[in-house]
């Protein structure tokens, strides 16, 4: 079972199976992140939305219950993976291989036409240097980025940090309940209207894709953590500015009750769960801003609108 590929591409073929790096453990000194409570309930999961993406397994909607945890109300900043680094020496999936996705529209034409792009999704240029510190490759920096997302990660750098932290990657259940900010089967955290009243409430792409983005929305990348009005329980940017990585094998068969996501060995253990959209997602191509879509990539995909946010027990 494949999971579509939508806005952030896979890796693909690689030529080395390099060892990933021990995490340090989390240092006792440290303070856990202010994480938001979300009550434990029944609520229900998915959508039968003509919108949706039948093959995506959004559908159909379901009773699932989720346990009370707690989330952050951002995701992961370029300063606190900083401070992850700085404390543990960490090296990305993107830095031991070398390379990673970033938008073509982002890039200078001559690292344009020198950078690899993907089949299916040519508006993605494999950027040799591209990695967290340097999002759009060699020569940029996120030094003036410092509360934006931190991106170019992939779902095993996710759960270093995580481990380092003593956090944890939210489940897919989780993350659906979180972002519907106790609403029930509304298509968008705040509502079923995508600008209400005019005002644009996530960082999508505004205009043509993927050749013009006015930007209405105030960015044409990544946006800071914190923009735009939270939802009900207190957490930004559930729908667009980049892709979230949750602890979820990939699969469309879906659990009733406590879903967390197929055994190992059920499918394959290298697709994962990436929810929320991102800056480059639009109604034309994808429209899986929508609290309920979903997508999966492998575990050790990067690009430059893929990042995460944390979630501990209780």
């Amino acid at each position: 079972m494949k999971a579509a590929r939508c806005c952030a591409p896979p890796r693909g073929e690689v030529t080395a199976n390099q060892p990933r790096p021990a995490v340090a453990p989390a240092a006792r000194e440290r303070q856990d992140p202010a994480l938001a409570p979300i009550p434990g309930t029944e609520f229900l999961m998915g959508t039968d939305n003509p919108d949706a993406f039948a093959t995506d397994g959004e559908g159909p909607v379901r009773t699932v219950r989720v346990d009370p945890f707690r989330l952050s109300p951002h995701t992961v900043t370029n300063a606190e993976f900083a401070a992850f680094v700085t404390a543990t020496g960490y090296r990305t999936d993107a830095e031991r291989f070398g390379w990673s996705y970033v938008f073509a529209g982002f890039l200078p034409a001559e690292l344009r036409r020198v950078s690899p792009r993907p089949e299916g999704t040519p508006w993605w240029c494999g950027v040799r240097g591209a990695f967290w510190a340097a999002p759009e490759g060699p020569g940029s920096t996120c030094q003036d980025r410092e509360n934006h997302p931190v991106v170019h990660v992939s779902w095993h750098d996710a759960n270093a940090f995580c481990q380092w932290a003593d956090t944890r990657l939210p489940t897919e259940a989780e993350w659906e309940f979180a972002a519907r900010g106790g609403l029930e089967q509304r298509i968008y955290p705040w509502g079923d209207e995508l600008s209400p009243a005019g005002e644009h409430r996530c960082n999508i792409w505004q205009g043509r894709f993927p050749v013009r983005n006015t930007a209405e929305d105030g960015y044409r990348g990544t946006a800071p953590v914190d923009a735009y009005p939270p939802n009900g329980y207190g957490l930004h940017n559930m729908a667009g500015n980049v892709w979230e990585w949750c602890a979820d094998r990939w699969s469309t068969e879906h659990s009733a009750v406590y879903p967390r996501g197929p055994e190992p060995g059920t499918e394959p253990d290298d697709l994962r769960v990436v929810r929320g959209g991102s800056y480059l997602c639009h109604h034309s191509y994808c429209n899986r801003y929508r609290v309920a879509a979903r997508t999966g990539n492998t575990a050790d995909s990067t690009s430059g609108n893929t990042g995460f946010r944390v979630a501990k027990d209780g």
